[in-house]
């Protein structure tokens, strides 16, 4: 049982636990109306909510495709400075995927640059995130290329 004059149960996290009331969870702030645009003959009216813009899933797909570009563009490098004809192979393996990667990073950045920057038909929702964008096409563009000058670094250390 609880103490005298206090509820019992979930509220306290069960009888005999002996832990404080649990708080509300905190609520939003209440976001004031765009405009309220009243119906004819009635006492009432239709209210346009402001919608919160959202991250656009192109600009953040084009970071992590960038970040992995850039990676494995250093692991193409490392490996094309074990001289060898192995290293030669294991480096234009990856430089391949270095590539895709780059490729698809700065495809992406360039799309999702594209769709913040034009407004939708229904002005219902709004994309954000044209930094991510941009840093995608960065990173992609810099692991494409150091993918491509890794692969010539371990083609001209294997064949010499």
């Amino acid at each position: 049982m609880g103490r005298p004059g206090q509820p019992t149960g979930a509220a306290w996290g069960g009888p005999g636990t002996g832990w404080g009331r649990v708080p509300p969870p905190p609520r939003e702030a209440p976001r004031p109306p765009k405009r309220v645009d009243p119906v004819p003959g009635t006492p009432f009216g239709v209210v346009h909510l402001d919608v919160p813009p959202v991250t656009s899933g192109l600009a953040v797909g084009s970071l992590v495709a960038g970040i992995a570009s850039a990676l494995i563009s250093l692991l193409v490098v490392c490996l094309g400075a074990t001289a060898g004809t192995q290293g030669a192979w294991a480096a234009g393996v990856f430089a391949v995927l270095g590539v895709l990667a780059g490729t698809a990073a700065v495809v992406a950045g360039l799309l999702g640059t594209r769709q913040i920057r034009r407004p939708a038909s229904p002005p219902a929702v709004r994309f954000a995130g044209r930094g991510l964008a941009v840093a995608g096409i960065s990173c992609g563009a810099t692991g494409l290329a150091l993918s491509l000058l890794g692969l010539g670094l371990a083609l001209l250390l294997g064949l010499g």
